[in-house]
């Protein structure tokens, strides 16, 4: 099917991404250094991580009770009401109190990968006669292992945990940037 837009060449032209290439590679390349400069300090990177969560929680809180006004007539306007007010009170605890929370998103954390770590083994074990499971078991395993190991090294996990993934994030990020605005530029 010659025809279909999806086996179309990426034609670049003067409004296309690809003639702004170097701004994707300065984008990764800002960001990788940016996620460097979080991995020299995670204990202030995951700080402001926390007090950022806040924020955005503390935005969604305040839409989500707007929203519930603005449409009265649904049956579950008062949970709505009722969720938006967690979410402004939990947001205003994060950005009031970062270090506390982040020791709770360090557990939410935890807690997520002991969960994930079961529930792969719990389906590696369910699906025995599936070749090339030995993966999902691998990865099972890790998630399982970091989980416990989070816990038990908390509180000081909660010092260095989001602003490691922070840093990891925006490292990786970088470099998925700048290796798209190379493939443009070679596109071009």
């Amino acid at each position: 099917m010659s025809g279909s837009p999806y086996n179309a060449p990426l034609t670049v032209g003067r409004g296309a991404p690809g003639h702004r290439w170097s701004w994707f590679v300065a984008l990764g390349i800002v960001q990788i250094i940016i996620g460097i400069l979080c991995w020299l300090d995670v204990v202030a990177a995951s700080i402001a991580g926390v007090v950022v969560i806040g924020a955005l929680l503390l935005v969604g809180g305040v839409l989500q009770v707007v929203h519930a006004f603005a449409v009265r007539g649904w049956s579950h306007f008062l949970l709505h009401v009722l969720m938006g007010v967690v979410y402004v009170v939990g947001g205003l605890f994060l950005m009031e109190e970062p270090l506390r929370g982040s020791l709770i998103v360090t557990i939410v954390i935890s807690v997520m990968l002991i969960f994930a770590g079961i529930a792969r083994l719990v389906m590696a074990a369910t699906h025995r006669h599936i070749p090339g499971l030995w993966l999902v078991v691998l990865s099972g395993i890790i998630s399982l292992a970091v989980g416990i190991l989070l816990y038990l090294s908390l509180p000081w996990a909660s010092l260095w945990v989001v602003g490691t993934l922070i840093a990891v994030e925006l490292v990786f990020h970088g470099i998925s940037w700048v290796q798209f605005g190379l493939s443009l530029k070679h596109t071009r």
